[in-house]
Parts: structure tokens; sequence; C-alpha cells
């Protein structure tokens, strides 16, 4: 199989989605491996490590998507991406369709076979190609926040560990999976007063038991998240549903009640955003007020340390996509359910549930997907 790496080009998107090790792996076990050149340039990967891996460097991406059987990549294709897609092609990617029509009726027409990071599974029930980028954009929010809180940004003015005689922020994470730990651990480490809210008795157990002595933990119920909102300096979001758009737990109605200048950070994003208010932003732009309240709504925020992240999601994605490689989509995904899961749109038909759930759209079940053309 011959499998492609084209650059990036999503507005300040440095991660990238081949290694040179795992272009390595890939020629060892007997794979053609083509990369744009420069691919790598913003992870601090040089073309001539891609070459001494093994790989074939294409000038163009246009190369690339003509001549690849297999496309890895790290964010969704964009629109000019997704017009060179083709039927009896694979794409091993994140995708996060859920809110966004136009990206999956165009992999829809394109007939293209796309398998989602975010919705592959693992035997624990967990997303194992979507933890390592919870985990980076997870302790990157209370980091972004914290810059947003500066008053020179339009913040409150607020310094998260304080000083002696002042107190710390008051944070709010809404989540106590993968993102909303990690970025409890980091405020907290910044100094700062952090509770987290979540629905699930048995997780807010664990994070009590784990780490009490850094923060505290309550109920997401609608009143006392609207309690502690009101009180904060600083909100986190984030919440997941798998492949889902996330819910939204904040309206507008709800930022009156908020101290002016308090910054919302939406690491849901990806997926639709969890705050009424909330829409995607750059990192070359990336926040904006709405009623007083700052907003930081980054789409690609692991994408501001790309290095540690293209270096941690190629070591997720590496069993997979040989597994891709040397069996192809249909067998890989018949010996494993989990991957299977990631199986999002294959010949013209959608078949992840919750995003036909969230766009109106028919979904065949991706076991029927493999008995198709």
């Amino acid at each position: 199989m011959l499998v492609g790496c084209p650059a990036e080009i999503k507005p300040q998107e440095y991660r990238v989605g081949l290694t040179p090790a795992a272009a390595q792996e890939l020629v060892r076990a007997g794979q053609e491996v083509l990369v744009q050149t420069g691919a790598g340039a913003g992870s601090g990967f040089e073309d001539a490590q891609y070459m001494q891996a093994g790989a074939t460097l294409a000038e163009t991406a246009a190369e690339v998507f003509a001549r690849a059987d297999m496309i890895v990549k790290v964010k969704e294709p964009q629109a000019v991406e997704r017009k060179q897609l083709r039927a009896g092609q694979v794409l091993f990617t994140y995708l996060h369709l859920a809110p966004d029509p136009e990206q999956t009726r165009d992999l829809l027409d394109s007939g293209v076979t796309a398998i989602a990071y975010e919705t592959v599974t693992d035997r624990a029930g967990g997303l194992p190609l979507l933890a390592p980028m919870s985990e980076v954009a997870g302790r990157l929010a209370p980091q972004m926040g914290a810059w947003t809180l500066q008053k020179a940004n339009g913040g409150r003015g607020v310094l998260m560990g304080g000083v002696p005689g002042v107190g710390p922020a008051n944070v709010v994470v809404i989540g106590g999976g993968v993102v909303g730990t990690h970025a409890a651990r980091i405020a907290a480490g910044m100094g700062a007063d952090v509770t987290v809210l979540d629905l699930s008795l048995p997780r807010l157990r664990y994070l009590d038991d784990m780490f009490s002595q850094h923060f505290r933990t309550g109920y997401a119920s609608a009143a006392r998240t609207a309690e502690l909102v009101a009180q904060a300096d600083m909100v986190i979001g984030a919440v997941l549903v798998p492949g889902a758009a996330a819910p939204k737990l904040l309206s507008r109605a709800q930022l009156a009640d908020m101290k002016p200048g308090a910054v919302l950070v939406d690491v849901a994003i990806d997926q639709g955003g969890c705050f009424e208010t909330s829409r995607a932003t750059t990192h070359a732009d990336p926040i904006y007020v709405v009623d007083g309240i700052m907003h930081y709504c980054v789409a690609n925020m692991p994408g501001a340390v790309a290095r540690t992240s293209t270096i941690a999601l190629g070591n997720a994605t590496m069993p997979f996509m040989l597994a891709l490689a040397n069996k192809g989509w249909r067998q890989a995904c018949a010996d494993d359910p989990h991957l299977l899961a990631g199986l999002n749109t294959h010949a013209g038909h959608l078949t992840y549930g919750a995003v036909g759930k969230a766009l109106g759209l028919d979904v065949m079940a991706p076991e029927a997907a493999l008995k198709t053309a």
C-alpha cells in the first residue's frame, strides 16, 4: 500500500500526520510512503529525516492525494483537500463530523473510506487516538485561559496563583474526563482554586480519591453549575460525547451572572462547542468577547505545541495505521471491532450513528459496510 501524508493547511496547524519514525515502521513492513515536501517542518522534522526513513518526497499535496491508497493526516480535510479524495481511498485522520454537515456531505460524495481518530475505541471503552490530544488540550487550557485573563488581553487581570494576601483565581472545570482531569491538575499546579464538575458519581469518587489534595469535585447539576460559574474567573468546558455534537452547558443568559472579564475556554469546540456563545477561533485570533465575557475557542489547540502533539499522536496511531496498511482497511476493521468503530464513511454511506443523529442523515451499520464494494 502507498501511504501518503500531505502538509496540513488549516490555519496555524503545525502538526503532521506521519512522523519519520512512523514512516520507517511502514517501510519496514513493506509499504511505500509518500510525504509532501516540508510537511514535518512545523513539528521540527526535516525532509531528510523522512528520506532516511525510506519515504519518498512529493512536491505537492495534489501528487500525494492522486497517488496514495491511504491518506494520513491530523486535522479534518479542508474543502480543497476533500475535492481530491476518491472512492477506494482510505482517509485516516480526525474528522469531527457531527457539527460539520458540509464536510460530511463532501466525504460522502467522494466515496472515500474515512476512519476518524476520535471514534476509534479500546477494550476499556476509551478513545485511544483522542486521548493524547485531550491530554495536551487539557494541559494547555489553563495556560491559555491564564493568558486571556490578563488585563491587556481583555480579562479580569487576575493571577492564577494569587500572591500572599491576595487570593488565587477561581477555576471551574466542567467535565471530569481526560481533558478535565489534566486541566484541573495544571490549573491547581498554577495555584488556582479549582473545582471539577461531572455527572458521573463513580468518576467523581475516583477524582476525589486521587486528587482531593489538589482540587475539589462537585456534581454537575444545573443549579450547582450555575452557582459556581457565577463565582468563577475561568470556566473550562471539557465535555465529550464520542462522535456527537457537544452538549451546550452554558446559555448566553448565564453570561450576565458572571464576573466581567471572566474567561470561557471551550476545549469541546471541535465538536461544536459546549457554550451557547462559542464559535471556533484560530491561534492567530484566538479570543473574542460576548457580553463582557472573554471566549477562547481555538479549534486546533494542540497545534500550538506541535512537536509534542505530533509525537504523542504518532505513538497512538501507529499500530492502527500499520494494521490498515498491512491488511487493508476491510480486513483490519473485521479483525478489530475497536478500529471498525472509527469508520465514519464508506462508498457514499455514513457509518457512524451519532453523526447521523446530529445531522439527520441515514446511517449504514459499519458491519454492513465491510460487505459492500
